[in-house]
C-alpha cells in the first residue's frame, strides 16, 4: 500500500471517529443545556473537543483543528469554573458543532461561505473569552463575578492549591507507525505547569538489533500543576489505549509552603517499583551514597536514580500515591459493508446447511446424520452471533433528534421537550438506517400540527410546555416503536372534510374515525391551511407509510381531540434472515413470517367449523374470516378434503390463510425479487429451499389489505346487486 493511500485511510477513519464524536458532541450539548452545572458534562463536551482536534492535526485537517482550538479555548475556561454556560453560548456551540461537520463533509473550510461562517464564529467565541461571559448577558456582568459567581470568601479551600503529579509514559513500540510523536505530547504535558522528565533509554537495544520504526524510549514525568488529572489524561488520549500511563497524585501544597520535607530517595525508588524494599535495607547497610549503592548493585538503572532524585527536588511535603487502574475495553471498527457481505454468506451457508440436512435425512445413514446436526448447531450459533453484530441500539438514532426538536421549536416559538424512553432496544442496523426519514416526518408533524404554541395550551389549561415520547420495546419478536404527543389532536371531521374535497372518499362511505385517521396516510393528503417549510405540502405521511412498508412493519394512528395523538410502528428485529413456517398451495410452497403466526387449525369443509356465510370459521366460538390462497393465487387443481388454516394477527386482528399443507418451521434467508416482480401484492420476498427450489415468501399485511379490496370490488360490481356471495362465488374466498 502507498502512503498516499495510507493517508486515505487514515482520513476515512477519522472521518468515522469524528463524525461519530460531533454526534457524542451533540447530545452532552443538548444535555448541558438542561443540567449547566454538570461538571462531568462540561468534561465530556471538552474531551469531543479536544479528541476531534487532535486527530485533525495528525491526519492534515489543519482548518478543523485551528476552528476547534478556538472553541476549546472556550471550554477550557468553562471546566475551571472562570465562564458560566448560557444559552447564547450553546447556541454558538452547536452552529460551531454543524460547521465542523460541513468540513469533513467538504474535506476542508476552501469555500468562501465556510470560511466566512467560521470567520463570524470564531470572533463570536473570543468575545467570550475577552468578557468571560456572553456579550449579551442578561445581568450585564461578565465572568465569573456576575451575580451567579461565587463569592471569593466562599471559595473552596483548595483552590490556589498546587498538585504534584508522578507520571510514567511507556508508549507502544509501534507508536511512530500511527503517526504519533511522543515528544510533542511531552511538549504538550509541559504546557499544563512545572514539569522535569527524565528520559529511560535502558531498553535501546544495539544499533545492530535496533528496528528503527521502534520507540526505545520511555519517560518518568514529575508535573507540578493547578490542573486536575483529567487534564494529563486528555494530553494522553490520543495513545491511552496503545501505551502504558500510569499519573499518580503525590501530594498537594500551597504555593507558599515551602517549609515542608520531602521524601527520602530510598522510598521514592520502593514507591516507583525500581527496588524492593528487602533489597533496600541490605544496601542501606553500607556507608556509601545509597543512588551510587544501588546502582553498582545492579538494583537499579542511573534513569531510574535519577528520576527519583528529580521527585525529592521537587516534593516538599509528600503523601502516599493513590494509583488508579483503568479496565481497558478493546474494540475494532469494521465497514459496514463486510457485515453487509458477512451477513450475505451467513444466508448461503444457512441455505446450504438446510439443504445438506435434507439430503442426509433421505440418505438415513447415522453418522451422516449425526454431522448435519452438529453442522447445523454451529451453523446457528454463527448465524446468530452474525446478527448480533449487526444488531445496534437505536437510542443512537433517538438521539439525533433532540436537536431536531430543539430546532423546530424555536423557529415556531413553542416550548417542546423530547423524551426518549427504551434507547437501549436493538434493531438490525439496516433496519435503523432506513427508520430515519420516517420517524423525521412523524415528529415535524408531531411538532408542527401536533402541539400548541404556549398561550393555546394555556388557554386550554395544559402546560405551557409540550411533551413528545418517543420509546421503543420489544414485543413478540418484533419492535414497538411509538410517538406520542399531548398536543391538539387530529379532528376526524376535519381529515374527512378534506378527503371529501380531494374525492378521495365518496360522501356517503360509512366511516369509523378510526378509518378515518388512516386517510391522512394517503398520497397527497393535508389538512394544512398553510405550505411552510416545516409541513403542509402534502408530502411526508405517505412516504412514511411506503417506508415503513418498506421495511415489512406496520404503522398505527390514533388521537383524541383536544388530548394528543399516538402513533405506533411495528418492525421486525432484522432484514436478512426470519423464522417462517413453510406451507404448501397447489404443489407451491410459500413461506408467512412466523412472528405473524398465532396458530394452525383444520378446515374440514364438511364439518361444522365451517361457516355458513361465505369464508368464516368457527374458531372456538370467534368467527374468524379467511383467505384461500389458491383462489387469491389462481391455482387449479383438487382441493383436499381437510386444508390445514393459518391464524395470523394483523394490527390485532386476526385473519386465517388456508393453505393445502403446513410443512413446518424454516429458517428463511431473505432474497430480494428482481424489478419486474418486486411490486407483486402480497409478496415480499424469496427463499430457498432445502432442496433447491424457491419458495416466495408473504406479506401478510399486503396480501390481505389487497384481498379485503378486491372482494369489496367484487361485491359492488355484481350485477344483481346482491350483497351476499358464497365461497364459490367469491374468487378470493373471502
Amino acid at each position: 500500500m502507498s502512503r498516499e493511500e495510507q493517508m486515505q485511510q487514515a482520513k476515512k477513519a477519522y472521518y468515522e471517529e469524528a463524525s461519530e464524536l460531533l454526534g457524542d458532541l451533540e447530545d452532552a450539548l443538548l444535555e448541558l443545556e438542561t443540567n449547566p452545572d454538570d461538571h462531568e458534562l462540561v468534561n465530556r463536551v471538552f474531551r469531543s473537543m479536544h479528541t476531534i482536534k487532535g486527530s485533525g492535526a495528525m491526519f492534515g485537517f489543519d482548518d478543523i483543528a485551528m476552528f476547534t482550538h478556538e472553541l476549546e479555548t472556550v471550554f477550557d475556561l468553562v471546566r475551571n469554573d472562570e465562564l458560566r454556560i448560557t444559552p447564547e453560548l450553546l447556541d454558538l456551540t452547536l452552529k460551531s458543532r454543524d460547521l465542523i461537520l460541513e468540513m469533513l463533509r467538504q474535506d476542508g473550510c476552501a469555500s468562501a461561505s465556510c470560511q466566512a461562517e467560521s470567520e463570524r464564529i470564531v470572533t463570536a467565541l473570543r468575545g467570550f473569552l475577552s468578557g468571560k461571559d456572553s456579550p449579551s448577558s442578561d445581568d450585564g456582568q461578565t465572568g465569573a463575578q456576575g451575580k451567579d459567581a461565587p463569592d471569593p470568601k466562599d471559595t473552596d479551600a483548595s483552590e490556589g492549591m498546587t498538585t504534584v503529579f508522578r507520571i510514567r509514559f511507556k508508549p507502544d513500540a509501534r507508536i511512530f507507525l500511527t503517526g504519533t510523536n511522543p515528544l510533542a505530547l511531552l511538549d504538550e504535558l509541559a504546557e499544563l505547569g512545572t514539569c522535569k522528565i527524565v528520559a529511560r533509554t535502558e531498553a535501546i537495544p544495539p544499533l545492530g538489533q535496533m528496528d528503527p520504526v521502534s520507540c526505545y524510549t520511555w519517560w518518568d514525568m514529575i508535573l507540578v500543576t493547578a490542573r486536575d488529572k483529567e487534564a494529563i489524561h486528555d494530553v494522553f488520549i490520543f495513545v491511552e489505549d496503545d501505551c502504558q500511563l500510569t499519573i499518580q497524585e503525590v501530594e498537594m501544597v500551597h504555593p507558599e509552603d515551602v517549609a515542608s520535607v520531602g521524601k527520602r530517595l530510598g522510598e521514592i525508588l520502593v514507591e516507583r517499583g525500581d527496588v524492593r524494599a528487602e533489597d533496600l535495607r541490605e544496601v542501606l547497610k553500607q556507608q556509601r551514597p545509597l543512588g551510587e549503592l544501588l546502582t553498582r548493585a545492579g538494583l537499579v538503572t542511573p534513569q531510574g536514580v535519577e528520576a527519583a532524585l528529580t521527585e525529592q527536588e521537587v516534593v516538599r511535603e509528600a503523601r502516599s500515591p493513590r494509583p488508579e487502574h483503568k479496565e481497558a475495553v478493546t474494540s475494532i471498527r469494521v465497514e459496514a459493508a463486510k457485515l453487509d457481505k458477512l451477513g450475505d454468506l451467513v444466508g448461503e451457508l444457512v441455505i446450504v446447511q438446510a439443504r445438506l440436512t435434507q439430503l442426509v435425512t433421505q440418505r438415513h445413514d447415522p453418522a451422516l446424520i449425526s454431522l448435519a446436526e452438529e453442522l447445523e448447531r454451529l451453523s446457528d450459533e454463527l448465524r446468530d452471533n452474525t446478527l448480533g453484530i449487526r444488531m445496534l441500539p437505536i437510542g443512537s438514532t433517538f438521539n439525533k433528534f433532540l436537536r431536531l426538536v430543539r430546532d423546530l421549536s424555536k423557529e415556531l416559538g413553542k416550548e417542546i421537550e423530547l423524551v426518549t424512553q427504551g434507547g437501549e432496544t436493538e434493531l438490525d442496523k439496516n433496519v435503523i438506517e432506513k427508520l430515519n426519514d420516517p420517524l423525521v416526518h412523524l415528529l415535524r408533524n408531531s411538532i408542527d400540527h401536533g402541539v400548541e404554541l404556549p398561550e393555546a395550551r394555556q388557554a386550554k389549561g395544559k402546560q405551557p410546555k409540550g411533551r413528545i415520547l418517543l420509546s421503543a420495546e420489544h414485543a413478540s419478536g418484533e419492535v414497538l416503536i411509538k410517538i406520542v404527543d399531548d398536543g391538539a389532536g387530529i379532528d376526524p371531521a376535519k381529515v374527512r372534510a378534506k378527503a371529501l374535497e380531494r374525492g378521495l372518499v365518496g360522501s356517503d362511505a360509512a366511516l369509523s374515525d378510526e378509518e378515518i385517521l388512516q386517510l391522512v396516510f394517503l398520497p397527497g393528503f393535508s389538512t394544512a391551511e398553510q405550505v411552510s417549510n416545516i409541513s403542509g405540502r402534502g408530502v411526508g405521511m405517505d412516504v412514511v407509510k411506503r417506508g415503513i412498508d418498506a421495511l415489512r412493519g406496520t404503522i398505527k394512528l390514533e388521537s383524541q381531540l383536544g388530548k394528543g395523538t399516538s402513533v405506533s410502528i411495528k418492525l421486525p428485529l432484522t432484514l436478512a434472515i426470519i423464522d417462517g413456517l413453510q406451507v404448501e398451495v397447489a404443489k407451491e410452497q410459500f413461506v408467512i413470517p412466523l412472528s405473524a403466526v398465532e396458530e394452525c387449525v383444520e378446515l374440514d369443509r364438511f364439518g361444522s367449523n365451517f361457516g355458513e356465510n361465505g369464508a368464516m370459521l368457527n374458531l372456538r366460538g370467534e368467527a374468524v374470516p379467511f383467505i384461500r390462497l389458491r383462489n387469491w393465487f389462481d391455482q387449479d387443481g383438487q382441493l383436499p378434503d381437510i386444508e390445514q388454516v393459518v391464524i395470523v394477527s394483523i394490527q390485532e386482528q386476526r385473519i386465517g390463510l388456508a393453505v393445502d399443507k403446513v410443512i413446518g418451521q424454516h429458517q428463511t434467508v431473505i432474497k430480494s425479487l428482481g424489478r419486474v416482480y418486486r411490486e407483486l401484492e402480497g409478496i415480499s420476498g424469496a427463499t430457498i429451499n432445502g432442496d433447491g427450489t424457491m419458495a416466495l415468501i408473504l406479506d401478510v399485511q399486503a396480501l390481505v389489505s389487497a384481498a379485503v379490496q378486491n372482494a369489496v370490488h367484487d361485491r359492488t360490481t355484481n350485477e344483481t346487486g346482491s350483497t351476499h356471495r358464497s365461497v364459490k362465488e367469491n374468487r378470493y374466498g373471502i
